[in-house]
């Protein structure tokens, strides 16, 4: 569309709906078919001069505007625009999803809904901050008489609607309860509403850009700033009992809010008021861009969860890092213990598919072994290899905190060369008993029935679906998936257990002390605070690896499950029900071959993906990650060894203080 067609179709008479299309239609000319923001300034350029050339069309002009403001209430853009209509998370996500679902219309009194229609694109940002302050004055000289008194109050209302959702969000109950006693003590939100009355009554009698004005406004951003400060405190009480998404969006939402009446108040008084108002319709188009990401909502909200869930992994994780090698020794006998609890798990497994249950019913069953199996391997101390490695990467990051430290890099390498070994330990304790405990129990059954854990058909099954050529090491990897979400499930839970003090409602709750008696009651407690992550993360890890197969298959996705354990365990009770032929048989070897990679998988996967949730959580710049590689490397090459085995114990008198990474 040509300028001279647009300004042919200015209708100020026309419906709402086709008022509104026409300034979608004039905003669509001046950004153009090509992103340029020198040709789109120069269009409003244009624009500006036709309507200063033509009395009849600025008076149409002017009449289509009074039209347009009108029937459309401007304070609701300037107060709500990018707030969530509720407090409340899942309340504004699905709000995101609806938007991103169903499509918007023109025919709207709510300005708000109509501006992302209006500047739907990144460029809009550009060309609006691009214009310059001669083009900005000429805009303003291009509205009705009283625009400027009709804007003025609009930003009034729209202060006095942001201030009051500032206070009400900091008189919320679960905001207040978690504020310092200091910030409570120093009643910021309290006197906000005040302050903020003062500015209106200044604005009242002496203008919005007079002295007074200006000293009332001034009082207010101190007062903002004290309410944020107080606001902020709540952040420590949710870093030390837990955290919730929904008081992280109302604390995010509340900063916002602080920023969107600072951005009212320099429109309100800036001296040049063209320049302020652009700045803040860009940033209105900005956010509208932003508000409509569902991604950008859950991570904003999420981050200080994710960062706890891989605190509280870190804190659980240091217990399966051997550092010298009496806990290298003692690990390989907690996992010779796991090791000869699922040689059993495989048993049941086994004797489950006998059973002949259908497949939803199979797979509960199959859940309900595995994480029976996980939980006793847990509360006797003992140890699953692939488990470690989903909560040692917090725990390993947790070092790199203060990266800057003198020695930082070269402990993080420490830790590295640790884990490593401490896997290669988990890994040979739990295969080194699972396979004699399978053939134990095998001979056991072969002597007392007469036949074997399983039968030569299954038997020849098992070596199928191990094939190292079939998609085993892809179902390896699916694995450790599973094993990372167990670990974030087991953050998840425990820090909900800790934000809803669940171990002092246990202990002090009449209902608990009547029935168990306040001794009892407490040890019961004690006991689910230390041990909640672990048992969350061993029935979610054992119902998943029984069910998730069982969904994928009724999707028709032919996902499975490869635990090297576990696998083991059933190629040893293939082999011991095929005989001493079987060691003839390529098939077998293959099985074999693939059961040496499939824990390499499950380990390297599920690492990997927790690393990455810890260094996101530390916040690690990539130049650092940089960094930490380059070490590494360095150390394999000038240390192979000590990935491998545990380090010689030392005199205390021969230990060295810590040199730089």
């Amino acid at each position: 569309m040509d300028l001279q067609r647009l300004l042919d179709t200015l209708s100020p008479d026309a419906a709402l709906a086709e008022r509104h299309l026409w300034l979608m239609d004039a905003l669509s000319w001046v950004r153009g078919d090509v992103p340029d923001v020198a040709a789109s300034v120069a269009r409003v350029r244009a624009f500006l001069d036709a309507i200063e050339a033509d009395a009849a069309l600025k008076e149409r002009w002017h009449r289509w505007l009074r039209a347009f403001v009108g029937t459309v209430d401007l304070s609701p853009l300037l107060a709500d625009f990018g707030f969530a209509p509720r407090t409340a998370f899942l309340s504004e996500f699905g709000h995101r999803l609806r938007r991103k679902m169903l499509p918007g219309t023109p025919e709207t009194r709510d300005l708000a809904e109509l501006y992302t229609l209006l500047l739907p694109t990144p460029f809009d940002v550009r060309w609006i901050k691009a214009l310059d302050s001669t083009t900005l004055q000429r805009l303003a000289n291009s509205l009705p008489e009283r625009a400027g008194a009709v804007w003025s109050d609009a930003l009034m209302d729209a202060l006095t609607c942001c201030v009051s959702q500032v206070s009400a969000t900091g008189f919320a109950s679960e905001i207040r309860i978690r504020m310092s006693d200091e910030a409570r003590a120093a009643r910021p939100f309290h006197e906000l509403p005040t302050t903020f009355e003062a500015l209106r009554r200044e604005v009242r009698v002496h203008g919005p850009r007079s002295e007074e004005a200006a000293q009332a406004a001034q009082r207010l951003r101190e007062q903002l700033d004290a309410c944020r400060q107080a606001a902020y405190t709540v952040y420590h009480h949710l870093e030390e009992h837990g955290v919730s998404v929904g008081i992280v969006f109302r604390l995010r939402q509340l900063r916002e809010r602080i920023v969107r009446i600072k951005q009212l108040l320099d429109c309100l008084q800036a001296d040049e008021s063209g320049r302020a108002n652009a700045a803040l319709l860009a940033d209105l188009a900005q956010v509208g861009i932003e508000n409509r990401s569902v991604r950008a909502l859950i991570a904003s909200s999420s981050h200080l969860t994710a960062a706890k869930v891989a605190e509280r992994s870190a804190e659980s994780g240091e217990h399966y890092i051997t550092r010298n090698a009496a806990e290298y020794r003692a690990m390989l006998g907690k996992a010779a213990g796991g090791g000869f609890v699922l040689a059993f798990t495989t048993w049941i497994k086994f004797g489950l598919v006998g059973l002949g249950l259908s497949a939803f019913w199979g797979g509960f069953a199959a859940g309900l072994n595995y994480a029976s199996c996980f939980v006793l391997i847990m509360l006797l101390r003992w140890t699953v290899a692939t488990k470690q490695p989903a909560v040692t990467a917090p725990a390993m990051v947790a070092k790199l905190k203060d990266i800057k430290a003198t020695g930082a890099v070269r402990r993080f390498v420490d830790e590295v060369s640790h884990l490593f070994r401490s896997q290669i330990a988990a890994i040979v304790g739990n295969i080194g008993l699972v396979v004699p405990t399978v053939l134990l129990i095998s001979s056991l059954l072969y002597f007392a029935r007469g036949s074997a854990m399983i039968g030569p058909e299954k038997a020849m099954h098992v070596l199928h679906e191990l094939h190292l050529l079939g998609p085993t090491l892809f179902f390896a990897a699916f694995t450790g998936v599973l094993l990372f979400a167990s670990s974030i499930i087991a953050g998840w839970v425990e820090n909900w257990f800790v934000l809803h003090k669940l171990d002092s409602a246990i202990a002090n709750n009449p209902r608990f002390t009547n029935t168990l008696g306040r001794g009892r009651a407490a040890r019961w407690a004690t006991w689910l605070r230390t041990n909640i992550s672990g048992l969350a993360a061993n029935i979610s890890l054992g119902f998943m690896l029984g069910l998730v197969p069982v969904f994928a298959q009724f999707f028709g996705l032919g996902l499975d499950v490869r635990h090297v354990t576990l696998s083991a365990g059933q190629l040893t009770a293939a082999a011991f029900a095929l005989g001493p032929e079987v060691l003839r048989q390529p098939d077998f070897w293959w099985a074999a071959a693939a059961v040496l990679l499939i824990g390499p998988l499950n380990l390297t996967v599920s690492f990997y993906l927790a690393f990455r949730l810890a260094l996101q959580a530390q916040a690690i710049s990539s130049v650092n990650r940089k960094l930490i590689g380059a070490a590494i490397r360095r150390r394999l090459r000038a240390a192979p060894l000590s990935f491998l085995r545990p380090p010689r114990a030392q005199p205390e008198a021969a230990a060295q203080p810590d040199g730089h990474g």
